[in-house]
């Protein structure tokens, strides 16, 4: 849903200071070509670093790694 459209967000996401994006709500995530990945839960952590073992999700490696996110 668009900033300018009536109603309450489907889906937020949040990145978080060196760490992972945080999406919550109504969503789907699906890899490139389009197939659903399961995800059990209504708020994820998606990672940002790059080096999580479980990708797409966060598993907490950012902190190991000292990962930096710009601003």
């Amino acid at each position: 849903m668009r900033d300018d459209e009536a109603g309450p967000p489907v889906a937020t996401i949040t990145p978080y200071q060196d760490g992972p994006l945080l999406v919550r709500g109504a969503f789907a995530l699906v890899t490139p070509d389009g197939r659903p990945i399961e995800t059990r839960r209504g708020t994820i952590a998606l990672c940002r670093c790059g080096k999580s073992a479980v990708k797409p999700f966060c598993d907490g490696t950012h902190k190991a790694i000292n990962f930096r996110s710009t601003p």
